[in-house]
Formats: structure tokens, sequence, C-alpha cells
């Protein structure tokens, strides 16, 4: 039992893609003080995948938001959830494809099915036609059905202009707003430590109103 139980974690670990060394174990937390440890380890008892409930996270770049979502993702892993980690790019790119060939209800369920998708970047490429559509489609097919981890550098105050359209916007992002776990990163730069032995100055990331938000 114990080497199909393995043999099973290593296949999620495969389909999920993640980067090997993105764990809690290998995050650095003492590199930001501020960082809201107790709420990472609350959200890496998987919880928050049983209620169906979506995480988001926001901060400067080269914080550490996309090693926590894999990391929360590992742990989910070892939990017995399924988890797909892609980047925005990657899934409106694929998705896109389904609509020029016909493949794109069979596509979208590659991002409906698990349990936990992971959604790295967000905002970080402009989204065009038909990119808002189809992100307002997986975030409304997962709705209260399954959990959704998303990362972003930009503030969640920003995420509506992405759309383009209002209406399309308020729709997607209240359905993705609702429940959520919100993890707003300030603090310099982990890649920043390798050049030159500089550390870049701290950067902040306005949260709205309601959004939690780093612990003293």
């Amino acid at each position: 039992m114990e080497r199909r139980n393995q043999k099973q974690l290593t296949l999620r670990l495969r389909r999920a893609a993640f980067q090997p060394e993105k764990t809690l174990e290998r995050f650095d937390f003492s590199f930001n003080p501020q960082l809201n440890r107790p709420q990472i380890m609350d959200l890496a008892t998987g919880q928050f995948i049983t209620r169906k409930e979506p995480v988001l996270i926001v901060g400067p770049s080269g914080v550490g938001k996309s090693h926590l979502a894999q990391a929360l993702g590992h742990e989910a892993c070892r939990r017995g959830y399924d988890v797909v980690y892609v980047s925005a790019a990657r899934l409106l790119q694929h998705l896109a494809g389904g609509h020029a060939d016909g493949t794109y209800d069979r596509r979208l369920q590659t991002y409906v099915r698990p349990d936990l998708l992971i959604i790295d970047d967000f905002g970080l490429k402009p989204l065009r036609a038909p990119a808002p559509e189809d992100f307002y489609d997986v975030i409304n097919e997962r709705y209260e059905r399954a959990a959704t981890i998303v990362t972003s550098n930009r503030a969640l105050d920003e995420w509506p202009q992405l759309f383009g359209d209002p209406l399309l916007a308020s729709a997607g992002l209240d359905r993705l707003f609702h429940n959520a776990h919100a993890l707003v990163i300030t603090g310099a730069s982990f890649r920043a430590r390798g050049r030159r032995g500089e550390v870049a100055p701290p950067a902040g990331v306005a949260a709205p109103a309601g959004a939690a938000t780093p612990a003293p």
C-alpha cells in the first residue's frame, strides 16, 4: 500500500508540472519577516480545497508568489488531491487554440476537472480577445465546484481593468473573490539577493477593502 501510495503521489506531482524544488520545506520564510506564515500554514492543510474556495496571492515581482502557490500545490498532492499548475498565458493560449480546431470544450475540461487549479502570473500580459471570455469560463465552471489559486503582481483592485469589459469583469471577479483567501505579500525580491549582493528596496501592493494583510 505504501508503494502504491507513493506511485500515485509521483503521478499526481508529474501531472501537476511543478518545479520540484518549490516546496514549503525549501521556502525561506526568514527572508521576509512580514510574510503571514500562519495563514500560509493554514492553507497548507488543504481545507480551502475541501471547501472549494479560491486563494489569491498578490505582490511585486520576486517575493515568492509562484513558489508559495506551487508549495501549496505540493501539499495538496500529498493529501491526495489532483492539481494542475499553469501560467495564465499558457492556459489562455491553450484555450484559444481550441476555438480554431473545435476542441475548446475538451480543452476547457483540462482546467475544470482538477481538485485544485493554480493559475500563475495572471495579468502579466494583456488579455486580448477571446482571453477575457475564456478566463471567465474557467472561473465560472470552477465556481463553488473546485478550488483555484491565482497569483498576480497586480493589486486586486487592478484586476477589473484587465478584462476590457466591465460586465464580464464584474461577473468573473465576483465569483473569484467570493469566499477567497487573499495573501498580500510585500517586501524585497528573493531574486535580487543574487545580484551583486544587493537587495531590491521594498515594494508595496495595495489591497482592496476587505483583503487580508500580512501579519506584523
